[in-house]
């Protein structure tokens, strides 16, 4: 069993914000190539998941990593709470539809995970719903890289609780943040 609170929240020593910022310009450029193969070839496709507590820069890396990529290729989608037709359905519907087709990068900002997570903090759910959900989520990962040739690759955005608190109270105290600002993510912190 993993336990974040075990895991630390800063980079390794030996890692150093320049060499880091230049690995990632390499990169990005290298994946903004990629990515133009594999909608051209439209053989198979990616989707990439960011999922993290609120401020711990989901949507950043969206923006950073994937620069490079045409837009004609890559959505990004960001999962808040469910709609009433959703809920309405079993919590995998709503993720299914947005599967990307071939030569397509689909970026989940947030993702299936959240409706395991959510209803287990907040107890809406119950030990044995959480297993079944995460077993449902395993097989359904398996389907989509089985029957559709998907690779999913999944991103833990982990940052400490102070940092969180820096970076939502930026949201506050920065007018062109201020739209991010949601007094509730003050509440869910806490859980």
């Amino acid at each position: 069993m993993i336990k974040l609170s075990e895991i630390s929240t800063t980079a390794p020593k030996e890692l150093t914000k320049n060499d880091t910022l230049k690995k990632r310009d390499k990169l990005t450029r290298k994946l903004g190539e990629l990515q133009h193969l594999l909608y051209a070839e439209e053989k198979r496709s990616l989707l990439v998941v960011f999922q993290g507590m609120d401020a711990s820069g989901k949507d950043g890396a969206t923006k950073k990593v994937f620069r490079y990529c045409s837009p004609s290729g890559v959505w990004a989608y960001g999962f808040k709470k469910p709609t009433e037709e959703e809920f309405d359905h079993d919590f995998l519907w709503r993720v299914h539809k947005l599967v990307p087709r071939k030569g397509r990068v689909q970026i989940f900002n947030r993702s299936h995970y959240e409706d395991v997570l959510i209803q287990r903090v907040h107890k809406w759910i119950d030990e044995t719903r959480v297993t079944q959900r995460l077993n449902a989520i395993n097989s359904f990962e398996e389907l989509v890289e089985f029957d559709n040739r998907t690779k999913v690759v999944k991103f833990y955005m982990h940052v400490s609780r102070d940092r969180q608190k820096e970076k939502l109270q930026e949201r506050i105290d920065i007018p062109t943040k201020n739209w991010k600002h949601n007094a509730a993510d003050w509440q869910e912190a806490k859980l």
